[in-house]
Protein backbone atom coordinates (compact mmCIF):
# COMPACT_ATOMS: atom_id res chain seq x y z
CA UNK A 1 0.00 0.00 0.00
CA UNK A 2 2.76 2.24 0.85
CA UNK A 3 4.64 1.74 -2.60
CA UNK A 4 1.00 2.34 -4.47
CA UNK A 5 1.13 5.68 -2.11
CA UNK A 6 4.82 6.30 -3.60
CA UNK A 7 4.08 5.31 -7.44
CA UNK A 8 1.11 7.62 -7.24
CA UNK A 9 2.87 10.83 -6.18
CA UNK A 10 5.49 10.08 -8.43
CA UNK A 11 3.19 9.76 -11.13
CA UNK A 12 1.38 13.24 -9.98
CA UNK A 13 4.93 14.92 -10.05
CA UNK A 14 5.64 13.96 -13.64
CA UNK A 15 2.78 15.05 -15.24
CA UNK A 16 3.15 18.55 -13.37
CA UNK A 17 7.04 18.65 -14.83
CA UNK A 18 5.76 17.74 -18.44
CA UNK A 19 5.13 20.94 -20.99
CA UNK A 20 1.51 21.61 -21.37
CA UNK A 21 0.12 21.55 -24.88
CA UNK A 22 -0.90 25.43 -25.74
CA UNK A 23 -4.52 25.32 -27.16
CA UNK A 24 -4.09 28.94 -28.13
CA UNK A 25 -1.82 27.80 -31.33
CA UNK A 26 -4.30 27.77 -34.20
CA UNK A 27 -3.64 25.90 -37.63
CA UNK A 28 -4.31 26.38 -40.86
CA UNK A 29 -5.23 23.59 -43.11
CA UNK A 30 -3.87 23.14 -46.27
CA UNK A 31 -4.92 21.44 -49.29
CA UNK A 32 -2.62 19.98 -52.32
CA UNK A 33 -4.31 18.49 -55.34
CA UNK A 34 -3.43 16.79 -58.37
CA UNK A 35 -7.12 15.76 -59.20
CA UNK A 36 -6.99 18.18 -62.81
CA UNK A 37 -4.69 16.40 -65.65
CA UNK A 38 -2.77 19.44 -66.16
CA UNK A 39 0.94 17.90 -65.63
CA UNK A 40 1.26 15.25 -68.10
CA UNK A 41 3.07 12.63 -66.28
CA UNK A 42 2.10 9.46 -64.64
CA UNK A 43 5.10 9.82 -62.30
CA UNK A 44 5.00 10.03 -58.42
CA UNK A 45 5.10 14.29 -57.58
CA UNK A 46 6.09 14.46 -54.00
CA UNK A 47 5.51 17.39 -52.24
CA UNK A 48 8.31 18.95 -50.06
CA UNK A 49 7.42 21.57 -47.06
CA UNK A 50 10.13 23.29 -45.74
CA UNK A 51 12.21 21.18 -47.64
CA UNK A 52 11.37 17.97 -46.05
CA UNK A 53 9.38 15.59 -48.61
CA UNK A 54 5.44 15.61 -46.79
CA UNK A 55 3.57 13.77 -49.63
CA UNK A 56 3.40 11.92 -52.74
CA UNK A 57 0.81 12.38 -55.53
CA UNK A 58 -0.14 10.31 -58.12
CA UNK A 59 -3.06 11.30 -60.77
CA UNK A 60 -6.46 12.00 -59.51
CA UNK A 61 -5.40 12.25 -55.61
CA UNK A 62 -5.48 15.29 -52.58
CA UNK A 63 -4.06 15.59 -49.86
CA UNK A 64 -4.19 17.92 -46.79
CA UNK A 65 -2.12 19.27 -44.19
CA UNK A 66 -2.15 21.08 -40.72
CA UNK A 67 0.02 23.67 -40.81
CA UNK A 68 0.71 26.47 -37.69
CA UNK A 69 0.33 30.11 -39.01
CA UNK A 70 3.15 32.01 -40.54
CA UNK A 71 5.05 31.48 -43.85
CA UNK A 72 6.01 28.12 -45.42
CA UNK A 73 8.11 26.55 -48.64
CA UNK A 74 6.73 23.96 -50.57
CA UNK A 75 8.69 22.60 -53.46
CA UNK A 76 7.40 19.68 -56.00
CA UNK A 77 9.78 17.21 -57.70
CA UNK A 78 9.21 14.09 -59.92
CA UNK A 79 10.22 11.35 -57.32
CA UNK A 80 11.58 7.84 -59.32
CA UNK A 81 9.27 5.16 -59.54
CA UNK A 82 8.41 1.91 -61.49
CA UNK A 83 7.35 3.81 -64.63
CA UNK A 84 9.59 4.62 -67.22
CA UNK A 85 10.89 7.76 -67.29
CA UNK A 86 10.38 8.94 -63.56
CA UNK A 87 13.67 10.09 -62.67
CA UNK A 88 14.01 13.24 -61.35
CA UNK A 89 15.92 16.45 -62.32
CA UNK A 90 19.68 17.42 -61.11
CA UNK A 91 18.73 20.62 -59.93
CA UNK A 92 16.09 21.36 -57.41
CA UNK A 93 12.97 22.85 -57.96
CA UNK A 94 12.05 26.23 -57.11
CA UNK A 95 10.57 26.66 -53.68
CA UNK A 96 6.86 29.07 -53.31
CA UNK A 97 6.31 30.59 -50.57
CA UNK A 98 2.81 30.97 -48.78
CA UNK A 99 1.88 32.92 -45.87
CA UNK A 100 -0.91 31.53 -43.76
CA UNK A 101 -2.96 32.33 -41.24
CA UNK A 102 -5.22 31.00 -38.00
CA UNK A 103 -7.94 29.71 -39.53
CA UNK A 104 -7.29 29.76 -43.20
CA UNK A 105 -8.10 26.79 -45.60
CA UNK A 106 -6.13 27.10 -48.77
CA UNK A 107 -6.50 24.64 -51.66
CA UNK A 108 -4.05 24.56 -54.59
CA UNK A 109 -3.57 22.47 -57.17
CA UNK A 110 -0.35 21.50 -59.23
CA UNK A 111 0.07 22.80 -62.60
CA UNK A 112 2.48 22.64 -65.66
CA UNK A 113 4.40 25.82 -66.64
CA UNK A 114 6.88 26.80 -69.00
CA UNK A 115 9.96 26.43 -65.99
CA UNK A 116 8.04 23.43 -64.91
CA UNK A 117 5.18 22.19 -62.25
CA UNK A 118 3.84 24.99 -59.58
CA UNK A 119 1.14 24.98 -57.24
CA UNK A 120 -1.64 27.09 -58.36
CA UNK A 121 -4.97 28.78 -56.16
CA UNK A 122 -7.97 26.38 -56.55
CA UNK A 123 -11.42 26.89 -55.41
CA UNK A 124 -12.06 24.85 -52.52
CA UNK A 125 -15.75 23.33 -54.01
CA UNK A 126 -17.36 21.54 -50.47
Amino acid sequence: MRWSFFALVGLLSLSAVAPQASADQDYAVLIISRERLEVPTNCEIGLYIQDQLAGRLFQEQATSFNLPAGNVSLRLKLLPGQAAGCLPGMLAPPAQNITLKAGDVRKLRIAQGADGMYLKPAALEY
